[in-house]
């Protein structure tokens, strides 16, 4: 058997699939061919066999048609009016079980092709013709150099951005690094540091960019440089065609992030995991890492809406995704590609995301834990969507996982006080040290409000303030605390 004749098997072993197509083409050249070849150029390439039935059967392709259907496939490929621009493919003969098989290599191409005017996509079901103009958008964005984060806006300035956000971002990064330059920096400079004023190369214009406004806009900044921008929470526990609540979310990452998580708090059970010596929460460790791949690795260039839904056992997000993997990732096959490194690496350094790839390995380490055995489910197409199971309020699910654990959480936490002083609790648990701007965002209230939940909370004595006024931050007193 030939190394050739083996590669044919191999390829009919695996499949119909996203780079895999049988066409039968017995006696004449299948003219559905083009629309395969122009569909692999525009995605990952692929392998076309012909003389091959949809269902792996050999059927071979007529002898005396040979010629003509090889002729035909490098003719139309140099014709501008079939496939535009043309390209060059590689063809071999290649004879299994004594019929003749045309073997076809589709590389992907740099650029988008057309195939009779009509540009067309690949998918694990076939061929796709693309109608819609955001689908075409997406497919020359896949072909561009570049990431849509770096887009400039030369008319952007400072007054468009939250003032009040630099201050958080410099606590957040304190906590995560105690010494980080932007502790010191002015607003610009940050800016500056995380390059988010850039220069177009092209226009020549220098400006800050839409990763810049995306981060630090104010709502009117969001909706004039990208008006389709939204993400929406929704818990479909009970209505499952509408909602039991909804949080129609259209404001900067920052706060998208903090609105995210108070809506996971509201709606999920927790689970508290002794690590050693620290107490953790898993519903905070698992989506932290959920939330912070929704809004960063996200295409934002498409109007397709960002998506959180929690059902009744399972939490669902969905977002459009510049593809670099197809299908479910493992972490066998686990591959990081940074979507939007700038906005990427800006949510690292304030501590809020791990390095790339780290945060798959941390659900797939949690997500067992809160759910006995349950893994989660990442898929990569151009909608990017993750699964996580979880249970509702059943024996133990909101209490500590690996043995009793002191603290107001299993103590305290179940007296006198409301609900959003119970998620400042759950907070303090997780982050110690937050400052009472942080807090505000990460429950979505005012500072005013926040300040009122604080003082209560000091007042019952299960919380209390440590450090200078300026960069101290509070935390939870710990039954051992209160013998003292």
């Amino acid at each position: 058997m030939s190394i050739e004749e083996d590669k044919i098997r191999s390829l009919i072993n695996q499949g119909e699939g996203l780079e895999v197509e049988f066409k039968e083409s017995y006696s004449s050249l299948s003219r559905s061919v083009f629309e395969t070849i122009c569909a692999f150029l525009n995605r990952k390439g692929g392998s076309i066999l012909l003389g091959v039935a949809d269902n792996g059967e050999i059927k071979g392709v007529k002898d005396d048609t040979l010629a003509t259907q090889l002729d035909t496939l490098t003719r139309d490929m140099n014709n501008p009016n079939i496939i535009s621009p043309t390209f060059y493919l590689a063809k071999d003969v290649v004879e299994v079980e004594g019929k003749k098989v045309i073997f076809i290599y589709v590389p992907e191409s740099s650029q988008p092709h057309t195939y009779k005017n009509s540009y067309y996509d690949r998918s694990r079901d076939g061929d796709l013709k693309l109608t819609n103009p955001q689908l075409i958008a997406s497919l020359f964005l896949r072909k561009q150099d570049g990431y849509t984060e770096n887009r400039v806006f030369p008319y952007l300035e400072m007054d468009d951005f939250e003032e009040d956000l630099f201050d958080t971002v410099r606590s957040y990064a304190r906590l995560a690094r105690a010494d980080h330059p932007w502790v010191k920096m002015s607003n610009e400079d940050i800016l500056l540091s995380a390059r988010m004023r850039l220069k177009d190369i092209n226009s020549g214009k220098e400006g800050y960019t839409l990763a810049a406004a995306l981060m630090f806009g104010k709502d009117n900044t969001i909706a004039t440089v990208l008006p389709h921008f939204k993400t929406d929470a929704l818990c479909r526990k009970e209505d499952v065609e509408r909602y039991d609540d909804r949080d129609d979310i259209r404001c900067n990452l920052i706060r998208s992030y903090s609105r995210l998580l108070a809506f996971i708090r509201k709606h999920l059970p927790d689970r508290f995991y002794l690590e050693g010596s620290q107490r953790i929460s898993i519903r905070e460790s698992i989506f932290r890492e959920v939330i912070a791949n929704l809004l960063v690795h996200r295409e934002f260039s498409n109007a397709y809406p960002a998506t959180m839904t929690i059902y009744k056992t399972e939490v669902i997000t969905e977002n459009w995704n510049r593809p670099y993997n197809m299908g479910r990732i493992n972490l066998e096959n686990l591959k990081p590609h940074p979507k939007n490194p700038t906005i990427a690496n800006f949510f690292k350094e304030m501590g809020l995301v791990e390095e790339l790839g780290s945060g798959v390995r941390k659900m797939y380490r949690y997500c067992p834990i809160y759910v006995t055995g349950a893994l989660p489910v990442i898929e990569e197409e151009d909608v990017f969507k993750v699964t996580i199971k979880y249970e509702e309020d059943n024996e133990g699910v909101n209490g500590p996982i690996n043995g009793p654990i002191n603290g107001p959480i299993n103590g305290p936490i179940n007296g006198p006080i409301n609900e959003n002083e119970k998620l400042i609790l759950s907070l303090l648990e997780v982050t110690p040290g937050m400052n009472r701007d942080e807090i505000a965002i990460s429950i979505n209230k005012g500072r005013t409000s926040t300040y009122r939940y604080l003082t209560s909370l000091k007042n019952k004595k299960m919380i209390e303030y440590r450090g200078a006024r300026k960069n101290g931050g509070y935390y939870v007193i710990i039954e051992e605390d209160k013998d003292k």
